[in-house]
């Protein structure tokens, strides 16, 4: 029963699939109710999961990695910083900012898609069998 009921709980959801209907007898979608263009809502919703995303790696990082990235990527107010901006608060230069986002960037990419056990880092390489001649 609780499988069920979540399952039912964890399909997707379209926009502008019906919810109900309105005093008149017309139909209510999501995207009705939430009272927002398409495209807007399609990004603010697509921007939110990515947030989300990123808050659950955060652990993968150092504390000063995990700053520069909040910041920049507005996961503690929504504020988006500039490297300048970090650069002036965290008291280091610009290019360290930089350095630093890049470095976490790499560790969040590989959280996110960690390499499958036996593959080295660099992929793997097509092995041309022996000529015969």
């Amino acid at each position: 029963m609780h499988l069920r009921t979540r399952k039912k709980m964890n399909r997707d959801v379209s926009m502008d699939e019906s919810i109900g209907t309105d005093k008149e007898g017309n139909d209510l979608t999501l995207r009705d109710v939430l009272g927002s263009e398409p495209d807007e809502l399609e990004e603010y919703v697509g921007e939110r999961l990515e947030q989300q995303r990123l808050r659950s790696l955060l652990h993968v990082l150092d504390p000063r990695e995990q700053k520069v990235v909040c910041l920049r990527y507005g996961l503690i107010d929504g504020v988006e910083w500039t490297q300048h901006q970090i650069a002036e608060k965290m008291g280091i230069s610009r290019s360290y900012v930089s350095r630093i986002e890049a470095r976490a960037l790499t560790k969040l990419q590989h959280a996110l898609h960690p390499r499958p056990k036996g593959i080295p880092r660099g992929g793997i390489r097509a092995v041309r069998p022996p000529q015969i001649h």
